[in-house]
C-alpha cells in the first residue's frame, strides 16, 4: 500500500492497515471500538502510572514553586480547540526566553522555523530534559482522551500558529483525533522535517484503522525506551 506525497513516498505494512480504514465515521463514533479502546486503556493507564505522576508533579513543583502543568491550546477533532494537558518541562517564563533566543540568534531562528524546535533548547529545565526524553510530560493527555479531546493514536496536536504548515492536509488532520501517539513518534520524533511529520499525519488519516493503532501503540514502546528522536 503506497501513498504519494510531492515528491516523496511512503508505505505501510499490509498487516497494520486493513479495508476497513474508510468507515462510516472518520474517527469513530462514541461507541466504536476505536473510542471504548481509548476510554477503558487511558483509565487503566492513569490508574497505573498515577504513583509516577504525583511523584514527577511533586518534583516539577519543588524545582521552582510554580505550577506543575502547562495547557497549551491546540486545533483537535473538526477544527475545534481544546487545552492539551502537558507536565510543564519549561521555565516559567518560556515564552519571552523563545523570543529572545529568536531574535539574537539567527541560526536559532532557522531551526525554529524549520522544525518548530530548538535542539538546544534555553526554556527547558534540567528535570524537563529527562520528562521530556522519557515522554512523562505527555502523560497527562490520557486525561484528554479519556474526555475525548484525543485519541490513543493520531496526529500530534498542532498550535494555531502550525495551521498554515498544513495547507490543504488540515482537513485530513482535523478529520481525527490527535494522539498520544503515532505514526511520526514511531518514525523518528525530531529527527523528521516538519514536511515528513504533515506527510506521516496525512497518511494515518487517510489509513488508519483499529488494528493499525494497536500497531502503532506496540512500536511505541521501544521508540519511547530508545528514547529515538526526543528533544
Amino acid at each position: 500500500m503506497e501513498f504519494r506525497f510531492g515528491e516523496q513516498t511512503g508505505s505501510l505494512p499490509d498487516d497494520a492497515y486493513s479495508d476497513d480504514a474508510n468507515e462510516a465515521s472518520p474517527n469513530g463514533g462514541d461507541f466504536s471500538a476505536k473510542r471504548i479502546f481509548d476510554i477503558v486503556a487511558a483509565s487503566l493507564g492513569l490508574i497505573f502510572l498515577a504513583p509516577l505522576l504525583i511523584l514527577v508533579a511533586l518534583l516539577i513543583r519543588l524545582q521552582d514553586g510554580q505550577k506543575v502543568l502547562y495547557c497549551p491550546t491546540r486545533l483537535g477533532y473538526r477544527g475545534q480547540t481544546f487545552r492539551c494537558f502537558k507536565l510543564r518541562t519549561m521555565v516559567p517564563d518560556a515564552d519571552s526566553k523563545l523570543q529572545a533566543v529568536l531574535e539574537s540568534c539567527a541560526e536559532a531562528r532557522l531551526e525554529w522555523d524549520l522544525t518548530q524546535k530548538l535542539t538546544n533548547d534555553p526554556r527547558i529545565t534540567p528535570l524537563g530534559k529527562f520528562i521530556r526524553a522519557t515522554s512523562i510530560d505527555e502523560l497527562p493527555q490520557l486525561l484528554n482522551i479519556i474526555r475525548g479531546d484525543m485519541s490513543l493514536v493520531g496526529p500530534r496536536p498542532i498550535s494555531f500558529n502550525e495551521r498554515p504548515r498544513y495547507g490543504e492536509y488540515f482537513d485530513a488532520y482535523t478529520s481525527v483525533r490527535p494522539g498520544l501517539t503515532g505514526l511520526w513518534q514511531t518514525s523518528g520524533r525530531s529527527n523528521t522535517t516538519y514536511a515528513e511529520r504533515i506527510q506521516l499525519d496525512t497518511r494515518y488519516a487517510q489509513t488508519r484503522t483499529f488494528w493499525g493503532d494497536v500497531w502503532i501503540i506496540v512500536k511505541t514502546v521501544p521508540a519511547v525506551l530508545l528514547s529515538v528522536g526526543a528533544k
